[in-house]
Order: structure tokens, then sequence, then C-alpha cells
């Protein structure tokens, strides 16, 4: 049965928006995101919404995946009878979308430019784990119309990926960056994960090292996050492993800044640093930005129009659910003005562009003065009517976040 919504209103089987969520659809750009959730096997920190073979029980097929998700994208069809100006971004995420034959996600991409029509440059991103590509994949996304490519590394020490539980070698991500490079990738991102236990200074610097040399344009460096539920969080709860230390990831970041600088990569989110204006992840920035997107497959969320809703979770109820003819949303919610306040706030103060000082009230306004007279924000910005954060202001971005929104 289709779910609650939190006031009480059931979500229509058809799917069906509010007449207002269409009109307002797409004024800030509009981007798909695929969820494919099935991995190899379950890295020790993650709690994403993913299935290995065993998890998912037969319960669902990998090989009739991009069918299930075409189902999908038919049904969005029908919703969005305001179709969308283009869209602008396309993001492939999981779980380990490489995993699915190249040739299925060119058709699923071939099947969103075929319902609602790629923008012209429009940006095609795909994740990948660096072991479940090769040239050979790597070049039938490239002459598929996939633009940009984003690869797993987390580190190149052994020790670290032994207890974050990755699969690949500790060179293969630099070497698959370069492979994407020889496919035709221009924009090619590696991730980095800083502050696991063990990890060295030493250790975080060679892998910053190699991500400099693979020549990569951007690269994304997330503090470690332990998630309840996940295999690390009850190796730490146990004793086995220390948990991270903020003072340690603090300085891990300060490192990161430093040498992807040097390397002529800039940030424009407080994670994130591109090599140049086009080389930015446009989808996440839709995203960061107040755009709107579908969200194709199991566990996938969507905003349109400033409803937002999510599909149920688990692979065969999905493809249940589309089966019947029925939106495979679980609940959905409308966003007041107060929401969308907040997660804009919240979201654009971590850009490099900032955040209109305007855009606050006067308990928030008061707030950044008090982040301005810490160091936080960077006084020309101010001055002329942005808050942008300083570096230590990046360390700090969740307090300052606070700190606005009083």
């Amino acid at each position: 049965m289709p779910g609650e919504l939190p006031d009480g209103e059931a979500v229509p089987r058809d799917g069906a928006l509010p007449p207002a969520a269409l009109e307002a659809s797409g004024r800030r750009g509009f981007g798909v995101y695929v969820h494919v959730p099935f991995c190899a096997s379950r890295c020790g920190y993650c709690d994403f919404n993913t299935y290995t073979a065993t998890e998912l029980g037969g319960g669902a097929s990998r090989d009739e995946y991009a069918e299930t998700v075409l189902a999908e994208l038919r049904l969005a069809s029908r919703v969005m009878t305001k179709k969308p100006e283009k869209v602008d971004t396309v993001f492939v995420g999981g779980g380990t979308p490489t995993l699915l034959a190249a040739d299925d996600l060119v058709r699923i991409l071939e099947a969103i430019d075929d319902t609602w029509g790629l923008a012209p440059g429009a940006e095609v991103t795909t994740e990948a784990n660096p072991e479940s590509v090769d040239l050979s994949y790597l070049r039938t996304l490239r002459r598929g119309g996939f633009t940009r490519i984003s690869l797993g590394m987390q580190s190149t020490a052994p020790g670290v990926l032994r207890i974050l539980e990755r699969q690949h070698s500790a060179g293969r991500a630099p070497a698959a960056a370069i492979e994407a490079r020889e496919a035709g990738f221009e924009h090619v991102n590696l991730d980095l994960i800083y502050g696991t236990p063990g990890e060295t200074a030493d250790d975080f610097a060679r892998s910053l090292d190699a991500v400099v040399a693979a020549g990569v344009d951007h690269v994304s460096a997330y503090a470690l996050i332990v998630e309840d539920g996940t295999r690390l969080a009850a190796r730490m709860r146990r004793g086995e492993l220390p948990y991270p230390d903020d003072d340690v990831a603090a300085d891990r970041y300060l490192a990161a800044d430093r040498a992807l600088t040097a390397a002529g990569l800039s940030w424009y989110e407080v994670s994130n640093w591109a090599a140049t204006p086009e080389a930015r992840c446009r989808h996440n920035l839709l995203y960061w930005t107040g755009g709107d997107w579908w969200g194709l497959g199991p566990g996938a969320h969507s905003h349109v129009g400033g409803v937002r809703w999510w599909n149920v979770k688990h692979p065969s109820a999905y493809a249940k659910r589309l089966a019947a003819g029925e939106t495979p949303a679980l609940a959905r919610e409308l966003l007041t003005e107060a929401d969308r306040h907040m997660e804009d706030v919240m979201l654009r103060v971590r850009l490099a562009e900032g955040l209109p000082l305007a855009t606050l009230d006067e308990a928030g306004r008061a707030g950044a003065k008090d982040a301005l007279s810490r160091g936080l924000l960077e006084p020309a910005a101010y001055d002329a009517g942005r808050i942008v954060l300083t570096l230590p202001g990046r360390l700090l971005a969740d307090g300052v976040v606070r700190d606005l929104l009083t």
C-alpha cells in the first residue's frame, strides 16, 4: 500500500504530484538520479541502501534491473505532466552501478533522453568501484554519453583499506582514473576518506600524492563517519578499534586542502575540490542550490517543486510495486517555507560562493556577525553582503550553520 504523508495524506498510487509542485518544477534546474543497489561485498563502514547477492536472497535480479528502472521512468513521465525544460544532470550512484553491464547503463541514459531530453552539454556521471571497471567498459560508457566518472578510492594505504573492508588493491583506484582518461573521460573524480583508525599522517599524504599523480580534475574528501548498524561501529563498540578523533580529522582536512590547492584544485564545497569551474559536480550543485530531481530506484529520494519523496528500499518491493502499476514511493512531504530556508542555509553556507547575508533573519545576521568576529567568515565577502567560510570556518561549518539558524 502507498505510504502515509507526515500530515496524514496518502501518496497516490499513481504518484501524482500537486499542481503547484508541477508548476514550480525546474526553476532551479532539473536532474535525474539513478540508484543501483548492488554491491559485490559490503564495506564495513557503509550504511547505504545496498545489497550483496546473498542479502538479496534471489528476490531481485541484477540482469533485469535496467528494465525495472525503465518502468519507473515511464511512471515519472506520466507524473511530470509539465515537462522540465531539459535534464541538466544525470547521476548514477549506489551501490556499485558498474556491476551492471555497461550497455544497461547506456540504455537507461538513452531512455532518460527519450523521456525528457538531455540539455546540450548535460553532465552525466556514474560512480564506480575501481575493481569493477576496465578500459573496455569505460570506453562503452563514454561512447554511450557518460561525461564524468567518480571512483571510490578512499585510501592507498593497505591497512586502511583492510579496516574499511575495501576490495581493491592500493594502486587500483589511481590506475582506473588513468584508464578513464584514456577512455575519453574529461572529468574524473577520486573519493577519499580520512580519519580511519590506524591511518597515519604519512598514509594520508601518500594517498593525496597518488590522487595528484593520477591527474584527476576533481577530488572529494570526507571524514570517516561511523554509522550505527555497520560492522565498523560494532568493532568500535567492542573496543577492537578506537573511535575517530576530531583533532586528527581536522589535521587531515588541512593537509588535503594544502595538497590539493598546491596541485591547482580549488575548493567549491567544504568537502570538494575542482581544477576548473567546468570540473565541479553540477549534479551535486543542483542538490545544494535547491534544484529539482527525480530519483529512480529503490530507496531513491526525489524533489520536485517543494515536494520531497522517497521510494521503498528493498529492490524486490520496488520491482513488485512497479509491476503492479503503482508508484514505488513509500512516503513524501511538502516542504514549508521554513524547511526550505533552513535547508538553503545549511547547504549554501558550505559552498565557496556562500550565501547572501540578506537571506538571514535578524537572529541569523547576529550569528553571522559573531562568526565573523571569530575569524570563521571572510571579511571582504561579508562587507559585500555574502557569507563565505574561511578555512577555519570550513572546519567548523556545522557550528556556523547552527549560529545562522538560531
